[in-house]
């Protein structure tokens, strides 16, 4: 049975399959749709929970202070659902490693996929990168800024855009083109851990794979190398892929991922 609602502030949420619990994250460039080429297996072997983050897809814009891993919270509270694998891509993954960190009750295991932790200081490059995006949408709107985004996350620092797939570099560009008109109405970003991650990154007591892009930015994969190093986590890098590898690669992202969930959470539930 699935199962599609809302929470009572409004994040768009749906729950399909049986079995485990896993909490699946999107990235920032886009919503849940992200893991639809995953959704079939993950529901086959587990309850499969995904939604969309707040000012995202379905779900309401903010109209408070609010933090990514409260509201993945406020996710498995509306269901009832104990205790989750978390999985999270980019800034889900860091809102993972949050909630992982926060309420260490609620993780029954953590997968961050291109993903550094909540106080991670970027690369000088990375940051004149972001900052070239914020220009260009306030001089030459939101698609400039979306082909600047394009370039960075889909291509990756080391391609040229026909060498990226051009049915999942159009399906991106699409929805975060959308997000970008949409979010410039609610320019406060969420709040992060108090204290963040990078911190506390020894705390982590839960099974922990850290999913990395060959072709990602430089300073997101030292992110999450610093994940991995600091927790003990398994590293599992995707080749052939910049910072979205659950959709460049659907078939080697979705191995590594069942075969971790399944040695690590099958017996519980």
């Amino acid at each position: 049975m699935t199962v599609t609602a809302r929470t009572p502030s409004g994040i768009a949420y749906e729950s399909a399959g049986s079995g485990p619990a896993v909490l699946l994250l999107h990235a920032g460039l886009t919503d849940r749709r992200m893991w639809e080429p995953q959704w079939p297996a993950l529901t086959r072997h587990f309850n499969a929970i995904r939604f969309d983050a707040r000012g995202f897809g379905n779900s309401s814009d903010p109209k408070r202070p609010y933090t990514l891993h409260d509201d993945a919270l406020e996710v498995l509270d509306a269901l009832e659902v104990d205790r989750a694998a978390l999985v999270g891509a980019s800034m889900g993954g860091s809102a993972a490693l949050d909630l992982a960190l926060a309420r260490p009750e609620r993780a029954a295991a953590l997968v961050t996929i291109a993903s550094t932790p909540s106080g991670w200081s970027h690369s000088a490059d990375l940051i004149r990168a972001w900052d070239a995006v914020e220009d260009a949408y306030e001089r030459r709107g939101a698609e400039a800024a979306n082909e600047l985004e394009m370039r960075m996350w889909l291509d990756g620092p080391y391609r040229r855009p026909e060498a990226v797939d051009r049915d999942v570099r159009l399906s991106i560009a699409s929805v975060n083109h959308v997000l970008l008109e949409r979010q410039s109405r609610f320019p406060a970003e969420p709040d992060e851990l108090d204290p963040p991650a990078i911190g506390r990154l020894e705390e982590l007591a839960v099974p922990s794979l850290v999913v990395t892009g060959e072709l990602d930015q430089p300073s997101v994969i030292a992110g999450a190398f610093e994940i991995a190093r600091r927790t003990g986590a398994e590293h599992e890098e995707i080749p052939d892929a910049a910072h979205l590898p659950n959709l460049e690669r659907p078939d080697e992202f979705e191995r590594s991922l069942l075969e971790f969930l399944q040695r690590t959470i099958s017996a519980e539930g």
